[in-house]
């Protein structure tokens, strides 16, 4: 067993507060921007939110390297939706230089993940 408890609990916040601005941006929101920019920013809030979680079960499952996965993903969740956030309560436009570094965390993360793939067929080999 692992101790990636804390990821488990900074999962669920940001899948609670993904809900709490998709709902804000559905019945609050009525500049059609705004309400892209909240929309896009939960959408990919609570995608990767949910892979949090499948990060925490690999590592348990002994993908060894998908421990480093969460931080990259909350990372992307605070830059990517943080900005996106940032500039729908208006924010200036500058804040959109920060929304691909977000993405950038998020494709590591991912990529991490892929290794962590190839470490279990390793594990099942044979």
């Amino acid at each position: 067993m692992t101790k990636l408890g804390p990821w488990a609990f900074v999962a669920a916040i940001a899948g609670f507060l993904g809900v709490a601005f998709g709902a804000f941006a559905a019945h609050a929101i009525s500049d059609p921007q705004a309400k892209g920019w909240i929309d896009t920013g939960s959408r990919y809030q609570l995608a990767h939110t949910m892979t949090i979680f499948v990060s925490i079960s690999l590592v348990n499952w002994g993908a060894r390297a998908a421990r480093f996965a969460p931080a990259f993903f909350t990372l992307g969740i605070v830059l990517f939706c943080g900005s996106l956030y940032a500039m729908a309560f208006g924010a200036p436009r500058w804040f959109g230089a920060i929304t691909p570094l977000g993405g950038v965390s998020f494709l590591a993360g991912w990529g991490i993940l892929a290794f962590a793939g190839l470490q279990l067929m390793g594990k099942n080999k044979g």
